[in-house]
């Protein structure tokens, strides 16, 4: 009888250290999951629990050279930057916040945490954002933005106004306000430095002017793409307008897998493409679930499959 009562005790305490373990273990999990964003689909996205060594390396770095100099405009920049590439993109935000409350006349500022509202979906603030950094970088000269995730040949593509004006078109899409994404993404600086540009920018051009019905006018965003061009890393974009082109098949592009923010472009615009050229709501909404089902959450072509799928799906 005492054997069977010490038992007894010794389970119920196994139990409880078992029980005190787990609970600690939750909330360390809970601790450093914080929550980054609300999807339009009222999905919860948390902050990923590890990252690669070598993110968190350049993080490390970012970060010290931000403590040893706080003021510095391009130390508080790489900071935000780094911040975010880790997908700590609410504490990339407040980096940037305080950027601009050191720096209110830098545009870079709003450019970077613009986008980093739009990976939050708070669609309203970043083209806020965008606008005060039109205002900002209105009669300056233009510069190439450094990459922080450097393709293969380490060739900046893109620049600063082209990235504010960019991604101005994209928040405006998003809301799905044609009209203005049109004239965002009708700067020049989109488009004009290397073919990448003229592809990434083409892209949604020739999608925008589809939706308000300017056949001719699409057509036009992607005369100048060619099956020949030297694309360094917007591959995705290039064979989408090849794609609408008509020089590559569409099981060329369904044929590849889903799950990157590039082979997102694919998904997305072949969805797309199906809502305006073939009228086939039904083909669209299953390619659209397949991308939200499987693609990367944070991909701008996953955010605008994202608003497409609630506003013609959900909404209606």
């Amino acid at each position: 009888m005492k054997s069977s009562n010490f038992n007894h005790c010794l389970l119920v305490i196994i139990t409880l250290v078992l029980y005190c373990s787990c609970e600690t273990k939750q909330a360390k999990t809970t601790e450093n999951q914080n929550i980054e964003a609300i999807t339009l689909l009222n999905d919860t996205l948390f902050t990923p629990v590890s990252t690669s060594e070598s993110a968190l390396n350049k993080f490390n770095l970012a970060k010290s050279d931000y403590e040893k100099n706080p003021q510095d405009a391009d130390a508080i920049i790489w900071y935000g930057r780094r911040t975010a590439y880790l997908g700590r993109f609410q504490e990339a935000i407040s980096i940037y916040t305080e950027g601009i409350q050191e720096h209110p006349k830098d545009a870079r500022f709003y450019r970077h945490r613009g986008h980093r509202y739009i990976s939050t979906r708070q669609y309203d603030k970043a083209i806020v954002d965008f606008k005060k950094a039109v205002e900002l970088i209105e009669g300056t000269e233009d510069h190439v933005e450094p990459d922080g995730l450097p393709n293969e040949r380490n060739i900046p593509l893109s620049t600063l106004h082209g990235n504010i004006w960019y991604h101005l078109g994209l928040a405006y899409y998003l809301q799905n306000n044609m009209e203005k994404a049109l004239e965002a993404y009708s700067n020049r600086t989109v488009t004009e430095k290397y073919p990448d540009n003229l592809v990434s920018g083409g892209y949604w051009l020739y999608m925008i002017n589809r939706r308000l019905g300017n056949v001719d006018a699409a057509n036009e965003a992607i005369k100048e793409v060619t099956a020949d061009m030297d694309i360094i890393e917007n591959m995705s974009y290039h064979q989408m307008c090849l794609f609408f082109k008509g020089l590559i098949s569409e099981e060329t592009i369904t044929n590849q897998s889903i799950g990157t923010s590039s082979s997102d472009v694919l998904a997305y615009g072949l969805g797309n493409w199906y809502l305006y050229e073939q009228q086939d709501t039904l083909k669209a909404k299953a390619l659209y679930e397949r991308l939200l089902e499987k693609g990367n959450k944070y991909s701008f072509a996953y955010l605008v499959a994202e608003a497409d799928y609630v506003r013609l799906f959900i909404e209606n």
